[in-house]
């Protein structure tokens, strides 16, 4: 009995691994089937296109003509030209998203003095290209600059001076980190290896041409020696090189304000800084965009933060250590814009736009003359002829 037991016992055995040997030739079979019907998958045309190009562009104006007005008031005119274009690639595991933000504004008043004035002045690139390693996951380098058209002043009785041009501000951004992207509207990105380079260049023929003018302006006794802009920046214009220019002058105004500086070293060891006309940093990085439509109505935002990787101290007379100036690590830089525009007839823009920014090392004068970091906002309220797609 026991023979056959075992006779049986060997007999079954091949059977039970067939079966099993079976089945795991069909599973393999199976999954191999279903990948290649999720390749064949994304193959298929389903209408939608790789390139997607989106935006508002428009103009818009005002203007207010007085006669007689008892209540007092200028005759006015504003206008203002926007661009805000966002070119995006999407397919298969690849993407590239291009954004560019281009605006500039004047006003003229009915007066003697400085009737046409800038009230807007923007050019903002940035570019991203990603390969997605995970679902909505992408490894990303990201490009940006950011700068202006046209020489910006400080408009006040008497002598106006140049407070910003091109390249003075300028921001130069590139950086590689993980992008998260869960569909076209929205995304978020990180990096921890992002280099930025900060300008204020004025050419040594400006340079010249300016603090020239400047001389001219105070010996003709067009800027008060009182005044709060002569007190915060007549420093520049007092010292001379060999060759008798004021080798400071407006391209050290420029530096000094937009805190545009190299570290270097003095005789006792200590950090000093050294005003240049460009200054480089790594640090981490963050952004996040939304660029969302339905119907007329479209919404841009984006939001910028920086941080440099280092810490310039030195040592007091107590023996504590202390920063020499505010940028350093955990020490954010921010830029945050925002639109929102609504078409209508067709060609008719309802718009509204915010510019809110943070920059460390930048000063700007309060109302008594007080310069500081601060927190600088801009918003505009227009209606004009647009287009949005």
């Amino acid at each position: 009995m026991k023979q056959k037991i075992l006779l049986f016992s060997l007999l079954i055995i091949p059977f039970f691994a067939f079966g099993q040997a079976v089945d795991k030739t069909l599973v393999e079979t199976k999954a191999q089937e279903a990948k290649k019907a999720q390749d064949e998958l994304k193959k298929v045309d389903t209408g939608e296109q790789a390139w997607k190009l989106s935006g508002v562009l428009g103009l818009n104006g005002s203007a207010t003509g007085l006669v007689n007005w008892a209540a007092g008031g200028k005759n006015n005119a504003a206008g203002l030209a926007f661009v805000k274009l966002r070119l995006l690639y999407h397919e298969n595991n690849m993407a590239w998203d291009t954004n560019l933000d281009l605006e500039y504004g004047m006003t003229y008043m009915k007066q003697d003095e400085d009737p046409l004035q800038k009230t807007s002045d923007k050019i903002k690139f940035a570019t991203k290209f990603g390969w997605e390693f995970s679902p909505q996951w992408y490894l990303t380098i990201l490009g940006g600059f950011q700068s202006q058209f046209a020489p910006g002043y400080n408009y006040a009785a008497g002598y106006n001076d140049i407070i910003s041009k091109w390249l003075a501000p300028s921001y130069t951004d590139i950086s590689v980190g993980i992008d998260w992207k869960p569909n076209d509207i929205f995304s978020v990105y990180l990096s921890p290896i992002a280099g930025r380079i900060t300008t204020a260049y004025t050419s040594d023929a400006m340079n010249n041409r300016m603090n020239n003018k400047i001389v001219e302006a105070w010996n003709k006794g067009e800027i008060d020696a009182e005044s709060d802009w002569w007190k915060n920046n007549g420093k520049f214009f007092t010292e001379k090189d060999a060759d008798g220019n004021y080798y400071q002058g407006y391209r050290s105004l420029l530096q000094d304000k937009y805190g545009v500086y190299r570290y270097t070293k003095d005789e006792n060891g200590d950090w000093e800084l050294t005003p240049a006309n460009a200054r480089a940093e790594l640090g981490l990085s963050f952004k996040g965009q939304i660029n969302y439509k339905y119907k007329d109505l479209t919404i841009l935002t984006t939001l910028g933060l920086f941080t440099p990787y280092q810490w310039y101290q030195n040592t007091d007379e107590d023996g504590k250590k202390y920063f020499i100036d505010s940028r350093h690590f955990g020490r954010f830089d921010m830029d945050w814009d925002f639109a929102i525009s609504y078409q209508f007839l067709k060609c008719l823009n309802v718009t509204f736009t915010t510019s809110t920014r943070f920059y460390n090392g930048v000063k700007i004068a309060d109302k008594d003359g007080v310069e500081a970091e601060r927190v600088q906002f801009m918003g505009v309220l227009g209606i004009g002829v647009g287009y949005s797609f």
